[in-house]
């Protein structure tokens, strides 16, 4: 109790950890909340479901592909020190602009909805980099995964509480004033902007900013040719370590489908007719199923193993995806939500857990920078596919049918992964 009331009353600690209870607030009520049901009824209106499905897949993996790809280069400026701060206030104001300005698209503009929500998805996702690079100011290593993990359990929280407020806003406009559900959506990219600009304050006053590595005049010039020169180091060093590299590429595509699922399904049940009331109560039992059963999934984890928990983690998705191309009820809607929530926190932990065996302790930083990026970001493949096979065959429920595809590849990847016990602490 001791270390968590630190964890509390230390201002750089909380500080930090507070940013994540502030930029959460984009991930539930827009990326998987409110912007897919307001760009297919709200900005794509008069389209056609697997036109606007597309649109929005296409969207998805823009915003997901500039970010992977620039990753690394943000993560060397990041190292180079003495400037992450400002980078990160630069993203942080991209993110919150471009979610303010959501309110200020007009109906059936889908394309300058499409470009400024990928604006807003860069900004999120840039900031990210920065934030996670700023652990370092105020922890020691010792303590990095208790603060790590303080930082998600206050993103999960305080992005579940706006969500909440935000869904009773759509429910019940008249109560908070409101004409309409169009207008509660509207208002609530303006409350995440406002959100997220109130509680990131505290980092940008309290968190130190951590000394130059590298102090030469020329540091920032150089930051694209390091950022290369890193990731060039970190590929050949999985040469070296080839179950590691092996379970990342499995990694990469099973967890690209669970993100595509988080952030197409409400899309998927709009295109099938369902009300988006019960579509947005279904994410919020998403929500608060997912946080118990992922301790849940680590107690079974621990007796059977790491790797076949995962992989039946993997395979319920694989259920989940084949029972939505046959779904037709709400109520159908809300028992995958369930489902969903029962696995997703549990493959995501678990996932970090199995790769861990496999990472040398002296690198374990450049590791676990590059699967952290794998993991905040792959929404890629999967959302392409949606979107490419909903117009080839006109077809939605194909459409989602098609993110097995990446799914059962890391499946059968992951079948290749040969699992270890830890080493025993000495």
């Amino acid at each position: 109790m001791r270390r968590v009331r630190e964890l509390f009353t230390n201002r750089p600690i909380f500080s930090w950890a507070l940013y994540d209870w502030a930029n959460s607030v984009f991930a539930t009520t827009i990326i998987a909340g409110f912007f897919p049901v307001f760009f297919k009824q709200y900005w794509s209106s008069g389209a056609d479901a697997v036109t606007s499905t597309a649109q929005l897949g296409f969207a998805n993996s823009i915003g997901s592909a500039f970010i992977l790809i620039a990753a690394p280069i943000l993560g060397a400026i990041a190292d180079g020190g003495a400037s992450r701060k400002k980078y990160l206030g630069f993203f942080t104001a991209l993110g919150i602009a471009a979610s303010a300005g959501l309110w200020f698209v007009g109906e059936g503009d889908w394309s300058t909805a499409a470009t400024v929500y990928v604006l807003a998805s860069v900004g999120f996702s840039g900031a990210i980099v920065f934030y996670d690079a700023l652990i370092v100011s105020v922890s020691p290593p010792a303590r990095y995964d208790e603060v790590s993990a303080f930082g998600y359990s206050l993103g999960y929280i305080g992005g579940g509480l706006l969500f909440a407020v935000n869904v009773a806003m759509t429910l019940s406009p008249a109560t908070f004033g409101l004409t309409g559900a169009a207008e509660a959506v509207r208002l609530s990219f303006l409350t995440v902007a406002a959100w997220w600009l109130v509680f990131s304050i505290p980092l940008f006053r309290h968190v130190p900013e951590p000394p130059r590595i590298d102090s030469s005049a020329s540091a920032s010039a150089s930051a694209t040719a390091t950022g290369l020169r890193s990731l060039a180091k970190t590929l050949r060093e999985y040469r070296a370590h080839r179950m590691a590299g092996l379970f990342l590429l499995a990694y990469f595509f099973y967890i690209d489908g669970v993100h595509t699922i988080i952030r197409m399904a409400v899309d998927y049940g709009l295109s099938l007719g369902f009300p988006s009331d019960s579509l947005i109560v279904a994410l919020l039992i998403v929500q608060f199923v997912g946080f118990p059963a992922a301790l849940v999934f680590g107690l079974v984890a621990a007796r059977v193993g790491p790797k076949p928990t995962l992989y039946f983690g993997v395979v319920v998705y694989v259920a989940v995806t084949v029972w939505a191309y046959f779904m037709t009820t709400v109520t159908e809607f809300y028992v995958l939500a369930v489902v969903v929530g029962l696995v997703q926190g549990g493959v995501q932990a678990i996932s970090r857990s199995l790769y861990a065996r496999y990472v040398p302790a002296e690198q374990s930083g450049e590791f676990f920078g590059f699967f952290n990026m794998i993991g905040r970001f792959a929404a890629i493949i999967g959302p392409s596919l949606v979107a490419v096979t909903g117009l080839l065959t006109g077809s939605s429920r194909l459409g989602i049918l098609s993110v097995i595809i990446v799914l059962v590849i890391g499946m059968v990847l992951l079948t290749f992964v040969r699992e270890r016990e830890p080493e025993p602490a000495v």
